[in-house]
């Protein structure tokens, strides 16, 4: 394989991961009609593996723990209807299999933070 045909994939693959993100924004938007899906939610990042063939769409949701577990059932329960809707609206080939994953970026980045400041704090004597 040479260098150019691996990144026109790429970006091939770049291209579906944001129409997956478009298409399933608007399914949580209204479509889904699951009463644990109530919260608010946003997607931050949609990963396509390479082959196409796996999609982990990390969502985050604003809500307490157990209304979250709910809602990431919710989404799982849903993974099967949105994966027959992917793959009617982007007419794709292969359906792929939907993961719906927490986000927890922000939290990491909290954790981070928190250490940076007990590392960076002058001590008093």
């Amino acid at each position: 394989m040479t260098f150019e045909r691996h990144r026109a994939g790429g970006h091939r693959t770049e291209r579906v991961a944001e129409e997956i993100r478009n298409e399933v924004g608007l399914m949580l938007a209204g479509e889904l009609k699951d009463p644990r899906l109530t919260g608010p939610m946003s997607i931050s990042e949609v990963r396509l593996s390479p082959d196409r063939r796996t999609v982990r769409i990390y969502v985050q949701l604003e809500c307490e723990d157990a209304e979250r577990a709910r809602a990431l059932e919710g989404l799982r329960a849903a993974s099967r209807y949105v994966r027959h809707e992917l793959v009617e609206r982007l007419n794709l080939r292969r359906a792929p299999e939907i993961l719906f994953l927490l986000d927890q970026s922000e939290q990491y980045g909290q954790h981070i933070d928190d250490l940076l400041r007990r590392v960076t704090r002058p001590e008093k004597l």
